[in-house]
């Protein structure tokens, strides 16, 4: 059994990243072979140790020769959907580049969902689709689809090869574009005649593309006027974004939070970035984010925003987000700057490049923290309005789902363990209730919100990182888009665990519609769910359902000691709601639902909440404000 010191060593190696660049390419260097052998060698030198995939006539070449190599595992998915989620699971918690392949046509075509949720939450992934041959692009020819225009806007790049004297030169260009500056999904177009066309292989060793030059080190005057204005603030703020775990500038981040005394609000691909343990962290922003984080961006007079690019589920009322506060926006894609929020000090770089500058510039000046009023007062706002409290109950006779995570996150090792994630309530309820220590180990659909995704994310989490406990956090919609994938599990020997919030609904569509739509539930209840422990029981996982709050820990327990795929159906209410909540379109100040400790733990209403133009909100039990 690992200690704690070595599971701390194995979770800062993931963390910080892998080396770019080939691996030892000299067994095939300049060898004769086919243009699918040489697929093969190009991605061994690029140290790709996983491939994710499904079969098929236009990629029979590709997969023949993958047949003979002795460094690459390839997992077979039941849906080229779940191949792309998979890899994108896998790339998120390791830091590596994730490995899609598939064939033409259809096969392509239904990858798009998963490129599109890797390019809206900026995770490195190559995808290799086989395609119909040169001679017949154009004609419609069986299995045929332009897949290279379909996913033209979800791709940071992508390659139709036209000649086997560009393959290899194409491959190093792919890994370096999907893992460079703000990382992204590149696709690979590949003719079926080409794979089977013979050549020389020759891998090169750099890359080279005029067009493409990230900025990595920040504008040294920019940095200088940032660190002006972070000296001066009084009541300064930080929002730490995903950039911070892809830059791996988690150290710079906390050092920069320690050294000035600056909270720090986390945005959903930001969690993780700084440990949830540290005091200064206030943890998740927006929509389903804490009153006392929403109050700290509304009331500082200096946001730092860090490798976030300012989501309408974090800004809320774009003209009433951060009203008082000057803006430094720190980000490595030029695009994202003053997108949607006009920053005082713009930056691009880097995270971790300008992080540790404005932390060397701070240290010439001698600054110390001027701001410890300002923390104080949040970390009161915290205590008086928390996320849930143990005396506080929705449902006192039913399972409430704050609780269950609550509980997994007391009972999961913060040194060895993944959390995914499907998306809904059940999403935002873990992102309130799980705490996590480290990045890479909470892993969600953020951008495109893609149901289907956290199930086979996890078993791609659990093949790049299989000595960590991987848990996908399910909701009964959610889960049933892809759970064809716990056949993929079992097959290959993937210990994942499935936890589901089984409310019998669509769960955040049913909510809204409860809130804003006077309880009209059009089409969003799933009272003909399958018995998941039985379906559990065909693909030849553990399970077991639970639907009392006193089962709950010994249910979790067996969950988490199973030394098989175990799936936990435990049961909720169809009527509980996510709070904290911002309605769409309003301020984040403008929250429903918030727990007031002062009042004796109730939810509450904030600024004339249902008034003519607003929503009615109703009371969940006794003592709640009704607008």
């Amino acid at each position: 059994m690992m200690t704690t010191e070595e599971k701390v060593a194995r979770r800062r190696r993931a963390i910080e990243g892998h080396p770019l660049g080939p691996g030892s390419h000299t067994e095939h260097e300049g060898k004769t072979m086919t243009g699918a052998q040489a697929i093969i060698a190009s991605l061994e030198a690029e140290g790709v140790d996983t491939i994710f995939g499904y079969p098929g006539g236009q990629a029979i070449k590709i997969y023949d020769a993958l047949y003979d190599s002795k460094k690459i595992r390839h997992i077979l998915a039941r849906h080229e959907q779940g191949a792309t989620h998979m890899a994108d699971g896998y790339a998120r918690a390791t830091g590596k580049v994730g490995v899609v392949l598939v064939t033409s046509g259809p096969g392509a075509t239904n990858t798009v969902t998963g490129i599109a949720t890797a390019y809206m939450d900026s995770v490195p992934l190559v995808i290799i689709t086989g395609q119909v041959t040169r001679g017949v692009i154009g004609t419609d020819a069986f299995q045929e689809s332009d897949i290279v225009g379909i996913t033209m806007p979800i791709v940071k790049h992508s390659f139709l090869l036209q000649s086997t004297d560009d393959l290899t030169r194409t491959f190093r260009e792919a890994f370096y574009i999907a893992s460079t500056g703000r990382p992204g999904p590149v696709l690979i177009d590949i003719p079926s005649d080409l794979s089977g066309a013979e050549m020389v292989f020759h891998y090169p060793d750099t890359v080279s593309i005029a067009s493409y030059r990230p900025t990595y080190k920040g504008n040294a005057k920019q940095v200088k006027q940032a660190a002006a204005l972070i000296a001066e603030a009084r009541r300064p703020l930080i929002m730490a974004g995903g950039g911070i775990v892809s830059s791996h500038a988690c150290p710079e981040l906390t050092g920069l939070a320690e050294r000035m005394n600056i909270p720090v609000v986390t945005t959903l691909m930001g969690k993780g970035a700084m440990r949830c343990s540290n005091p200064l962290n206030l943890g998740p922003v927006g929509m389903h984010g804490s009153k006392y984080a929403n109050m700290a961006v509304t009331e500082c007079d200096l946001l730092v925003a860090v490798g976030a690019r300012f989501s309408d589920r974090v800004t809320g009322k774009v003209d009433e987000f951060a009203p008082h506060a000057k803006v430094i926006h720190i980000d490595i894609d030029p695009a994202e700057i003053g997108k949607i929020i006009q920053p005082t000090v713009p930056i691009v770089g880097d995270a971790k490049s300008v992080l540790a500058a404005l932390n060397e510039r701070l240290d010439k000046m001698g600054t110390t923290p001027a701001c410890d009023e300002w923390t104080a007062e949040v970390f009161s706002w915290r205590d008086r309005w928390p996320f849930y409290t143990a005396d506080f109950a929705d449902y006192p006779d039913k399972i409430a789902p704050e609780v269950v995570l609550s509980k997994l996150s007391d009972k999961l090792d913060p040194e060895a363990s993944i959390v995914t994630t499907e998306v809904g309530q059940h999403q935002m309820w873990a992102h309130q209730n799980i705490h996590r220590e480290h990045a890479r180990t909470f892993i969600s659909s953020g951008g495109l919100g893609t149901m289907g995704f956290g199930f086979p994310a996890a078993i791609g989490a659990k093949i790049g990182c299989p000595e960590d406990q991987v848990v996908c956090v399910a909701g009964d919609g959610s889960f049933q888009m892809n759970s064809q994938e716990m056949a993929t599990a079992k097959i290959n020997g993937v210990n994942v665990k499935v936890l589901i919030i089984d409310n019998r609904a669509l769960g955040m569509v049913h909510q809204w519609q409860h809130l804003f739509y006077h309880d009209r539930f059009s089409f969003t209840e799933l009272a003909d769910n399958p018995d998941f422990v039985k379906l559990a029981d065909a693909y030849g996982w553990r399970a077991t359902r639970i639907t009392r709050p006193e089962e709950v820990d010994a249910a979790l327990d067996e969950m988490l000691a199973s030394d098989e795929p175990y799936l936990l159906d435990v049961r909720i209410p169809a009527e509980q709601t996510v709070y904290p909540m911002v309605a769409p379109g309003a301020p984040i100040d403008d929250i429903i639902g918030a727990l007031d400790v002062t009042l004796g733990g109730v939810r509450v209403t904030e600024k004339g909440f249902g008034e003519k133009g607003r929503p009615r909100v109703k009371p969940s039990h006794e003592g709640v404000d009704e607008s």
